[in-house]
């Protein structure tokens, strides 16, 4: 095997390894908060930052700020 494909399935098998390990260990705790809540919570956040960098926000952020501009015009005639 070559070295690029030998090291891709290394990363591959640690992120698995990693994500079956959350889910074993938060599968007895449910809904409770637990010490794993961290954990969940950069996981959420990362995953809003690749969404947001695929989707492109920036256009959203600059259509919000043209709508507040509006918005001040609005009520200070």
């Amino acid at each position: 095997m070559n070295p690029q494909a030998d090291k891709l399935v290394r990363r591959i098998t640690m992120v698995a390894t990693v994500t079956a390990s959350y889910f074993l260990l938060t599968a007895d705790y449910g809904p409770e908060p637990n010490v794993l809540d961290p954990i969940k919570k950069s996981i959420l956040s990362a995953q809003s930052s690749l969404k947001e960098f695929i989707t492109g926000s920036s256009r959203e952020e600059h259509q919000g700020s043209s709508q507040s501009s509006n918005n001040n015009a609005k009520e200070h005639p």
